[in-house]
């Protein structure tokens, strides 16, 4: 019996959504993956992020449908592939309300939405005292909802592992920039090289790559930066909760003595590069109402990452328009790390049987035009 000849995927684009599809598509016989990216701006590798959108004030419909399922389908893909607890770890999470009313609410909020999300977990009120317990770097006086099966994820960590496996799969892994000359073809160092199918999961960067094949891409960028300020240790500091405050930055404990504070949502940035001394006032400002010992001495590090989100904050993903090779995924804005991963095995399942998901998305053709 002849044997059938493997398709070749190129993924242009290594964040969570390239890497989650690299890894997918490596273990599939079937395919030979190549990963290009240029590491330029990337998001992911400069995030670390809270996997909890249960709570949500967005009233998308789609968008949370995408990020409820996104947060179980990431729990299985950490269990799959044993990811450390440096990378993924189910840590709880606390909500904050300023107002007793508001705690009543969201706790209403939180019962409701566990009945079609189970992976929520326990969910419990927590005073001042109860949160000090759980996390002793908090002397802000809070009241709370605490959601036991929210989780931590560290974005670099979570990509370098997928792509690691995905390596002693086959995949090739080539951190070059690249251009497309047709659907087909991928141009890097002046070289051309001819796939059955390609992914642009390149985020913001999805507009110059698809303007050379005449198609332009409603997205923008924008610029999060985070600081890592160095804390005191204490016994159960590694499997701490995270802490989303209300009107704060979000308040991330990573175990070790080190503590992430962010992000800053920056839309359409002219500095893509650089962290900003403005930046830095206003993360620490803000971690500093609720750790009231932290200093900019126990400052340590930062990051700097660009987004791409598109006018109504929700993302797409799927097949080009008119196009039986091009796959393309962006927008996912502050939620990507939620979402990443699902829109990946999404897209993957593409190649097999089409699908439509109108469930958690629009119309592609809201995102993507042709030009003229």
């Amino acid at each position: 019996m002849k044997k059938s000849k493997m398709k070749k995927v190129a993924i242009i684009g290594g964040g969570i959504v390239g890497a989650t599809a690299a890894y997918l598509l490596s273990k599939e016989s079937k395919y030979a993956v190549t990963l290009y990216d240029s590491g330029e701006y990337q998001a992911t590798k400069a995030a670390a992020g809270i996997i909890s959108p249960w709570l949500s004030k967005r009233r998308n419909r789609q968008w949370y449908a995408l990020a409820k399922d996104g947060a179980a389908y990431i729990s299985e893909l950490a269990e799959e592939t044993q990811m450390e607890p440096d990378t993924y770890l189910k840590s709880g999470t606390i909500v904050t309300r300023k107002q007793p009313a508001d705690v009543d609410e969201l706790e209403q909020l939180a019962l409701k939405r566990r009945e079609s999300a189970p992976e929520m977990g326990e969910i419990k009120r927590v005073n001042a005292e109860n949160i000090r317990h759980l996390l002793p770097l908090v002397t802000a006086d809070l009241e709370d909802i605490f959601i036991s099966g929210g989780a931590r994820i560290d974005g670099d960590r979570f990509v370098s592992h997928l792509l690691k496996l995905g390596e002693k799969h086959g995949l090739k892994v080539i951190n070059n920039q690249v251009k497309l000359v047709n659907e087909q073809t991928v141009l890097m160092d002046e070289k051309e090289k001819t796939f059955d199918y390609i992914f642009v999961c390149a985020g913001s960067g999805i507009n110059e790559l698809l303007d050379s094949l005449n198609y332009e891409v409603l997205v923008h960028p924008q610029k999060g930066q985070l600081i890592e300020l160095a804390v005191p240790k204490y016994p159960t500091d590694i499997s701490a909760p995270v802490l989303m405050p209300e009107g704060e930055k979000d308040f991330m404990p990573l175990g070790h003595g080190k503590l992430i504070i962010g992000a800053t949502h920056e839309n359409n940035p002219e500095n893509k590069t650089d962290f900003t001394e403005a930046a830095l006032h206003e993360l620490l400002t803000s971690a500093m109402r609720i750790d009231n010992n932290l200093k900019e001495k126990d400052l340590v590090g930062t990051r700097v990452g660009m987004r791409a989100f598109t006018d109504d904050f929700a993302p797409f993903f799927g097949w080009l328009a008119n196009s039986q090779h091009i796959l393309v995924a962006s927008g996912l804005g502050s939620s990507g790390l939620t979402t990443g991963p699902l829109i990946a095995k999404l897209m993957v399942s593409l190649l097999e049987s089409p699908h439509l998901f109108s469930n958690y998305e629009k119309e592609i053709s809201n995102y993507v035009h042709e030009k003229g």
